[in-house]
Order: C-alpha cells, then structure tokens, then sequence
C-alpha cells in the first residue's frame, strides 16, 4: 500500500478520526475526553482533601468528608460572610447618610426659590394719569426681550455643537471622571455544601464507620490495599463499582443490595437495632470505575474557540 493510501487522502468521506485529529492540532472546537480511573477519586476518599478519611462524616446528600477538612471549611465559609456582611451594613449606612444630605440639599433649595419668589412680589400704588404711558413702554420692553431672545436662541445651536464636541480633560482635577463604587448585594447567611450546592449545617454530619478488611492490619498497611472494607452486615467487598449506603443511626456503610434485600424489609439498623427512615439511609456518592458501563457519566470538556466560516 503506497503512502497516499495510508494517509487516506484519496476519500471522499471526512472521517470521524480525521476530523477530531485535525480539531485537536487547530486549536478550535469543544473537546471532551472520558476520564479515566486515575482521575476518580475512591469512594472512601475526602471530597476537598481527595485522601481517605481519618475520621469520615456523610453530609445528607452522601458526599464524604474529613470530618476537620469540613468544619474548617464552615468555620471560613462563616468568617466571609460576616466579612461581607460588615461591608454591606457600611454600605447601608453611607447610603442613608447621602440622602439625608440630599433631602436636607432639596429642602434648602425650595426654601430658596420661595423666598426669592416672595421677594419678587411688589405691590405698588397705580397711578390712573400715568397706567397708559406705562403699558406702551411695558410693550415696547417686551418686544425688545423678545427680539434679543431670538438672537440668543439662534447663537445657541452653535455653541451646544462646541461644547458637545469638547472632550474631557483627564489633567484637569475638576474635569476628571469619578469611578462610582461598587454596589454590592446582600450576602447569603447559609452555608453551601461544597460539591451539591445545597445548606449545609455541622448538627447534620452523621459519622461514617467504614468495617475493614482485616482489623488486624494498621493504617498504612490498609491503605496501600486496593480492597480496604466490607459491607458490615454481608462481608462483601466494597468499592467504586459497589452502590453503598450508610445507615445514619449506627453510621455503617452497607452495599445497596443488603439494604433492598434486608434492611428494607424491617427497616430497622442490623447494628443498633433502631428503627429506621428513609432520610436515615443516606447513598453514598461513589466515583466512577473508567468503564462506560458503570453508571457514572464522567467526561471533561474543555471550551475552545469556535472557527466561524
């Protein structure tokens, strides 16, 4: 087979291989890519710190968490948005006192206009001898004024287009364009969990107790295990491709085939013995195993310019 047909370039149809080849060497266009199980967390591991927990607590929504990587978290989550609402109480209070200045500004200015209007009125005595020579120089002023104000309203145009055409001075202090600050609104008191997006409260941590595999082996001998724990009612071996769920009362983490099987029959907690809810089995967010066909939709995109043509 000749270059020239290896290259395929003798087609008529622009392939689908081609097409994302030349896409990634343009530059251009939306890429998306499969992640794969390097790029996935384990199901034991902290959603902010992305290690396996110490101490695990399960939020409502069955994201995992460092219990001391969450409480800091809420600790600053709280300091910002007393930060925030300090600045937007300031805020407040500087607004308040510019419009008392400009209602004490507007109350001066009607006080002014009515005591120059009160001023302007004049009563003088008429005199009857004089009422008529008084009333023709009063029409002549007036044909006068009204004369000048033609003038004056044809000079007018021309010197609106100058001063329209006139820039700002930037070097002038008084001609200098002011920045107005930045209004800011007013800030959420509610702590937002960090992956769903929902209120989150430390009082609805449940503690998560994971059943090892060997209780006989220490920490770093069990982390460096693929397979670290068991469901703690059926002994099956859990991880990414196991639903597992956690019973909120004793805090275990079971497989969700034991909660259909078993524990929904009841609905009591096969370690404590307390009666169970719905909202008392709480799934566990798991991340995915790098195969399509685990449940998981796990692609990353990255936005490109498009070419338009």
């Amino acid at each position: 087979m000749t270059r020239h047909g290896k290259n395929c370039t003798a087609g008529a149809v622009y392939t689908y291989h081609e097409k994302r080849k030349d896409t990634a060497a343009s530059g251009y266009g939306t890429q998306s890519v499969r992640l794969g199980k390097d790029a996935i967390k384990d199901f034991d591991c902290c959603c902010l710190s992305l290690q396996t927990c110490r101490d695990p607590v399960v939020t409502p929504d069955g994201y995992l968490y460092e219990k001391q990587a969450i409480l800091e978290y809420i600790l600053h989550q709280k300091t910002e948005i007393a930060k925030k609402m300090k600045a937007y109480e300031k805020q407040k209070q500087t607004q308040k006192s510019d419009s008392r200045l400009e209602s004490k500004s507007e109350e001066r200015g009607i006080a002014e206009r009515f005591k120059t209007r009160e001023n302007s009125i004049v009563s003088k005595p008429i005199n009857p001898f004089t009422s008529g020579l008084a009333k023709e120089s009063d029409s002549q002023s007036v044909a006068g004024t009204s004369a000048s104000t033609s003038k004056a309203a044809d000079s007018a145009p021309a010197a609106g287009t100058s001063s329209s055409q006139a820039l700002p001075s930037f070097w002038i202090p008084s001609l200098t364009p002011e920045a107005k600050p930045t209004i800011l609104k007013k800030p959420s008191k509610t702590v937002v969990c960090p992956m769903s997006g929902r209120p989150l409260k430390m009082n609805e941590l449940t503690n998560v107790h994971f059943t090892p595999l060997d209780p006989s082996l220490d920490r770093v001998a069990l982390l460096a295990r693929q397979e670290r724990y068991l469901c703690a009612v059926t002994k099956d071996t859990l991880g990414n491709s196991v639903p597992c769920s956690v019973l909120k009362p004793s805090g275990a983490v079971v497989t969700q085939e034991c909660v259909e099987r078993l524990i929904r029959k009841d609905m009591t907690d096969p370690i404590t013995g307390d009666k169970l809810t719905e909202k008392d089995i709480i799934p566990l967010q798991r991340g995915g195993t790098g195969f399509a066909g685990s449940g998981v939709g796990l692609k990353a995109k990255e936005a490109r310019p498009v070419m338009m043509v």
